[in-house]
């Protein structure tokens, strides 16, 4: 199961199918609440989501199953670790979010080597949901516009590292963004809305409580996720695995690789090149 980043849909995928059927494995996507083609729920924590993932799996008759998110999907793959016990055999969190405040980093510390156009994003989702809603809105039209022009303007005035500069013109990522963008704000801005809300306030589970075996894998040159989360996060996730790339940023730097090595993980218990536990 493969949990979608914010903004996002449940078309954030690599769009090469072939590369999972080479893999041997199911791999599952989804729209968040509020996202694509999925109702909104209004107030939703981190934590809701590992029942909306319980009940795609019940739907398609599957007990036991891996799962991984992406930077804002992060978090919500470990509720799924925390919350489904039994059922998720691995989890990944891929440049996730760490928790802020009291439970997690301080707001500098949180904010600390963040673009200055993520800070200006949660500042707004500090404001609260009427200020967010209206200024994400405004951000969604400009990003459907430039994305219409010129995929790899996804990002906007964020100054990506140079390996995420390299990912975002690949065709394939190219693909992936002409399809997901307008897509993610099929019924509006709702989900990229209560995604930020729910990332600021208490996530709905303790980490601690994490039993699955959790690969936790970022980038050192990510400005869109500071390094701090993911070493905050390899701290604190109970036994974790824990995977840095030095030279990577927020997107990867070998996209088929990468997936390869994260199916090895979350279906065999292998882990990517150069993990090591947190202990």
């Amino acid at each position: 199961m493969s949990l979608h980043g914010t903004p996002g849909c449940r078309l954030d995928r690599w769009p090469i199918e072939e590369l999972y059927q080479r893999l041997g494995v199911r791999f599952i996507t989804h729209d968040r609440a509020g996202y694509g083609r999925s109702d909104r729920h209004r107030g939703r924590s981190i934590a809701d989501a590992a029942a909306d993932v319980a009940a795609v799996a019940d739907a398609l008759e599957i007990e036991r199953f891996g799962v991984s998110g992406g930077s804002g999907g992060g978090p919500h793959a470990l509720a799924c670790a925390a919350l489904l016990p039994g059922r998720v055999v691995r989890a990944t969190c891929r440049v996730g979010i760490a928790p802020y405040g009291s439970s997690g980093l301080d707001r500098d510390a949180w904010h600390a080597g963040m673009d200055p156009v993520n800070v200006k994003e949660f500042g707004w989702a500090e404001a609260g949901e009427k200020v967010l809603a209206r200024e994400l809105e405004r951000e969604q039209a400009a990003t459907e516009a430039r994305v219409a022009n010129d995929p790899a303007t996804l990002f906007g005035d964020v100054e990506l590292s140079e390996s995420d500069r390299n990912q975002i013109r690949r065709p394939e990522v190219a693909e992936m963004i002409r399809e997901s963008t307008i897509e993610q704000a099929a019924l509006g801005v709702w989900g990229w809305v209560d995604d930020d809300l729910a990332f600021l306030g208490p996530w709905g589970f303790d980490l601690a409580s994490i039993e699955a075996p959790t690969l936790v894998w970022y980038g050192r040159a990510d400005v869109l996720v500071p390094p701090s989360h993911g070493d905050w996060l390899a701290a604190n996730v109970p036994g974790c695995l824990v995977c840095v790339d030095e030279e990577s940023g927020h997107l990867g730097l070998d996209p088929e690789r990468e997936i390869a090595q994260n199916v090895a993980w979350l279906r065999d218990g292998v882990p990517p090149d150069g993990a090591a536990s947190s202990s």
